[in-house]
């Protein structure tokens, strides 16, 4: 039985790359979808917002002197790239999407409005929220609160590649300890660079869970939605 009727899960765009550096790995974007597909099916509404990461780094291309609105812009392009690269993978195998853009591009997504939104939510669809916020310097972490919100989501599932929240980064220090449970204060406080420091505080002063838990480990997000104890809670 899901703890949770409607969550936003957020993915970075690495993890599409599969093992690669940059990119779209076809075989991790179906694994990707059949774990999403299983927690469709068990009555869970569904909203993703995916980084863009793995195509276009705006803030790293921003630091090689190009123009930081412009370099956002082309992140939130690559966004939209990802959202059309795992829209077609539940596709296929029957799960219904859309992909609503805050960037508009009629031939390409549907425009995003929040009542559409819930109501696609309502029919059994996954909405895959691609572009942001459409606005130059807020991260996906950002874009991925504020869709959370406006749906009225339950929580934040934040997908990331390590087990939760950490006092240092556990990929460079084995003696990493981890926070089973954590404040937003907490998280803001101690710089821990787990997402954006507006995203926290927007879900602080909205009182909006996030569980950060680790995506290569098959079966989390079913773990994650039926509300067993795996990862981080920031509350």
């Amino acid at each position: 039985m899901p703890a949770y009727r409607r969550v936003l899960l957020k993915l970075s765009g690495e993890v599409l790359a599969g093992g690669a550096s940059f990119g779209i790995d076809a075989e991790r974007v179906k694994s990707l979808a059949r774990e999403v597909a299983d927690v469709a099916a068990a009555g869970v509404q569904i909203g993703i917002v995916v980084g863009g990461g793995n195509i276009f780094r705006g803030v790293a291309a921003a630091a090689q002197r190009m123009d930081r609105v412009t370099a956002d812009h082309m992140g939130m392009l690559a966004t939209v790239i990802n959202s059309l690269a795992l829209s077609d993978a539940l596709e296929q195998i029957g799960v219904p999407t859309r992909v609503m853009s805050a960037i508009e591009m009629h031939q390409v997504a549907e425009p995003y409005i929040r009542r559409r939104a819930i109501r696609h939510l309502e029919k059994g669809r996954i909405a895959i929220f691609a572009a942001g916020t459409s606005n130059p310097y807020f991260s996906t972490d950002t874009a991925a609160t504020l869709r959370a919100l406006e749906i009225r989501a339950e929580v934040i599932a934040k997908a990331t590649r390590v087990d939760g929240v950490f006092d240092k980064d556990p990929l460079k220090f084995p003696d990493a300890v981890q926070y089973r449970e954590i404040t937003y204060l907490d998280v803001l406080s101690k710089a821990l660079a787990v997402m954006d420091a507006s995203a926290v505080a927007m879900c602080r002063d909205n009182k909006l869970p996030i569980i950060v838990f680790n995506l290569t480990t098959t079966g989390n997000i079913m773990r994650m939605a039926s509300g067993e104890a795996i990862g981080t809670v920031i509350k």
